[in-house]
């Protein structure tokens, strides 16, 4: 995996062969930060990383500004390998080692994005709950967006607040204001 733009562009990252994870390709990466660096000033925004996994996105923002990121996942083995490569790098990441959902419920917190990358294998209704559970309890600022990473096939357009689809590859994103 690298970063592709920012203070730490082109940089390589080496994430643990063993840990469960599926990074967000480079070209479906680029794509969305190239979306997202239109509308979003990404030294002012605050972004949570859900499903975090390597870090891969939250590495990308951090690179590009964001200084108010929070890393979420439950598997402790990812959560070690983002404080430890954010160190290195002097990134500004909290991560956390939790489960999503309890997160999710719990956060007193607001922010502006919410990338949320869950196994492809996830089931359908455990997607719209992600999604429901966002606007339910208004964790996204005025003007918020979230963004779900889905495979081609899970469908997330009949939900409320759903505002576009982008595809890159067998990545997916809805988009949701």
């Amino acid at each position: 995996m690298r970063i592709i733009s920012g203070f730490h562009k082109g940089r390589r990252l080496r994430a643990p062969k063993k840990l469960p994870v599926r990074p967000t390709t480079d070209m479906a990466k680029e794509a969305l930060f190239n979306i997202l660096g239109n509308n979003y000033d990404f030294e002012t925004t605050a972004v949570l990383d859900l499903f975090s996994g390597t870090g891969n996105i939250s590495y990308e923002f951090c690179s590009r500004g964001t200084t108010n990121i929070k890393s979420i996942d439950r598997d402790r083995r990812c959560i070690k390998f983002i404080k430890e490569t954010s160190e290195i790098l002097k990134m500004p990441i909290s991560a956390v080692a939790t489960d999503v959902s309890s997160y999710l419920e719990n956060t007193k917190q607001t922010f502006d994005l919410i990338f949320a990358d869950p196994p492809y294998e996830t089931k359908q209704n455990d997607f719209e709950a992600l999604v429901a559970v966002v606007f339910k309890r208004q964790l996204l600022n005025s003007g918020g967006m979230c963004i779900v990473e889905h495979s081609k096939q899970t469908r997330l357009s009949h939900l409320k607040n759903f505002c576009d689809l982008k595809t890159y590859g067998g990545n997916c994103f809805s988009f949701f204001k």
